[in-house]
């Protein structure tokens, strides 16, 4: 095991010394310390030059991500800092994920770092899929991530500009009404290999467009019936140049306009439009909108004014976290399908989700900044976004004690029906956490895995004979114990000495056992309902593999709920506060907690349980 841990350092230095930027460096520092808990191994390198803090935030000046240096050279050349304006854009079809988690830091990081304006727009223009209740998610989720927009702004703010605009692209002849059905379009639009082949409706008059597109508005075409396509190139080599759609007709309620427009514009047309309409200096999508930008820059040609401020398109790369799927379709589907409870399930990767089990804004923040933008698609290990939220609730979570898998013990030499109250330092990260008083009685609950009869010298919890320290109480020491008719231990009998408790100051208080368990007086305990949460997938990359519907890699054994026994402080909490159950992990109060029941969902464990497996 010592060989394979220095190997393990050997990894860790080298990975160390191939990053380039501080903040990286910084977060290499992190994980090695938390991979190398024993002193005895962390000092030495703590020692060396190269892993020493201060010499990793003073080495050198904080490098420029690839947007921003884009930005910093516009700045220089074609744009003033008051010229400055960005845009978080979703569209309200469904709940944002981590995905966008990382989308939000970045716009509106950039705000911030540039004291300039970011707009929270909601491309809104498929009324078939769109709710107001996805609307009001979205805004909860980024106030929560702690991100405040300058203008609350809808594409369909935009319809009567929009469909002006379109108007002149059919009176200038750069649009037109296609009678065929989508099959046939895009049977015509040909491949990338093949040329596509011009719509016999290409060539129609102005009047005849104009006619046409007035009934696709007022809704006397059927719905289906005609597009409106952008007459451009239908031999391009980027088929979105193709002649694409831009209006198409929906006899569907939209939720903020109604009934008013059938016809709505399709995304390509409304975003950089609205962009334009915004005086958004920098949009920047994700690189699935790389072939796009040439279409947004030929829109954008047609209708920008001399002088005005022109939108600059950019794009960066997705970044995919392991063990679950990002798709809003896919996710949808999981709901649908009655795989997760919501959309707000704590196993769902989406920010409600993971607001839910316990995920503080400050860790999602941290985790997007460490992963930064790149310029490839990546898989993040999902161990990242968990490092993430246990380093910050290490730091914040008050330390309690509950008991999730219980067994019985039974302190023969503890007056009976005696109930004494010990002190208990809240968190020994925050000293201004202070303490709290904890019950301590004859008979207590401990982990049943904690108690062995018989064990080597590596097990330093209870076995008979020995002894351990009871966190914030006594030494005691395991004496017999009672099993059950399938010889499975039932109840444990143990002595403890009086004089040893912590923080008493006796010389037995002083003396030192290798082993300190949790526990929880029984006739003061808590009864809890635990929900204990596993990957979703049991596949890293479940939607990577086309032929295998992604389906068919759910974890069935995503969620276990337990009844476990808690200290009575735990009564006092409220929904999404957070604690760290002493030993076994960090754990948040869910919104099913009523008075007569808590419930709690595991966050994360204290190590990731994970990394052993791959080990």
């Amino acid at each position: 095991m010592y060989a394979f841990g220095k190997y393990k350092i050997l990894l860790a230095v080298a990975a160390f010394n191939s990053l380039d930027f501080n903040k990286k460096r910084y977060l290499c520092y992190n994980i090695l310390a938390e991979i190398l808990r024993v002193d005895n191994l962390l000092e030495p390198l703590l020692n060396n030059y190269y892993f020493r803090k201060e010499t990793l935030m003073s080495e050198e000046k904080e490098s420029l991500n690839f947007i921003e240096q884009i930005i910093e050279d516009d700045l220089k050349s074609t744009h003033s800092k008051d010229a400055l304006c960005f845009r978080f854009p979703p569209e309200p079809n469904g709940f944002l994920h981590i995905g966008h988690a990382s989308s939000i830091c970045l716009n509106f990081g950039l705000g911030l770092r540039y004291d300039a304006p970011v707009n929270l727009r909601f491309d809104d223009t498929n009324p078939a899929k769109e709710e107001q209740r996805f609307v009001d998610a979205i805004k909860s989720d980024v106030q929560w991530l702690g991100f405040k927009w300058e203008k609350e702004c809808y594409a369909s703010d935009y319809f009567q500009q929009l469909y002006d605009w379109a108007i002149y692209l059919i009176k200038e002849g750069k649009a037109y009404v296609d009678s065929q059905t989508s099959e046939a379009i895009a049977e015509q639009k040909g491949t990338p290999t093949k040329e596509g082949v011009n719509s016999p409706f290409r060539d129609r008059t102005i009047q005849e467009n104009l006619a046409l597109f007035e009934q696709m508005k007022t809704g006397e075409a059927p719905e289906g019936a005609h597009v409106l396509r952008a007459k451009i190139d239908m031999k391009s080599t980027n088929m979105l140049m193709r002649d694409p759609v831009i209006y198409r007709t929906l006899h569907k309620s939209h939720h903020r306009t109604g009934t008013d427009w059938k016809i709505f514009p399709m995304y390509d047309w409304t975003h950089g439009e609205s962009d334009y309409i915004e005086r958004v200096s920098h949009s920047f999508c994700t690189l699935e909108f790389l072939p796009h930008r040439e279409l947004y820059n030929w829109f954008l040609d047609q209708i920008h004014e001399e002088g005005t401020l022109r939108p600059k398109q950019r794009e960066f790369a997705r970044r995919n976290l392991s063990h679950t799927v990002v798709s809003k379709r896919k996710l949808a589907r999981l709901v649908e399908d009655g795989v997760v409870t919501g959309w707000d399930d704590p196993r769902m990767p989406t920010i409600s989700g993971l607001r839910r089990r316990g995920y503080t804004p400050e860790s999602i923040r941290n985790f997007a900044d460490g992963i930064g933008v790149g310029k490839r698609d990546n898989l993040i290990d999902v161990s990242r976004l968990e490092f993430s939220v246990r380093d910050h609730l290490n730091k914040v979570a008050d330390r309690v004690m509950a008991v999730l898998d219980p067994v019985k013990v039974v302190i023969t030499n503890y007056p009976e029906n005696e109930t004494e109250w010990l002190d208990a330092e809240n968190n020994q990260e925050d000293e201004a956490a202070g303490s709290r008083k904890v019950p301590f009685s004859r008979e207590l609950y401990i982990e049943k895995e904690d108690f062995r009869e018989e064990a080597n010298k590596k097990f330093f919890r209870l076995k008979l004979g020995k002894e351990v320290r009871l966190k914030n109480a006594y030494i005691i020491k395991a004496e017999s114990c009672i099993k059950d008719e399938n010889g499975e231990v039932i109840e444990i009998h143990c002595t403890y000495d009086p004089d040893s408790r912590s923080g008493s100051g006796t010389e037995a208080s002083m003396r030192k056992v290798k082993g300190t368990l949790h526990w929880v007086s029984i006739k003061d305990a808590l009864p809890v309902e635990v929900r204990l949460y596993d990957r979703l997938f049991t596949e890293a990359a479940p939607d990577a593999n086309k032929e295998v519907d992604f389906m068919e890699y759910v974890n069935p054994n995503s969620l276990e709920v337990i009844t476990g026994y808690a200290e009575p402080s735990l009564k006092e909490l409220q929904v999404e506060d957070k604690v760290q159950f002493q030993r076994l992990g960090y754990f948040t109060v869910d919104k099913d907690t009523t008075a007569d029941k808590m419930v709690f969902n595991k966050t994360v464990g204290l190590r990731d349980s994970w990394a052993k497996l791959d080990d």
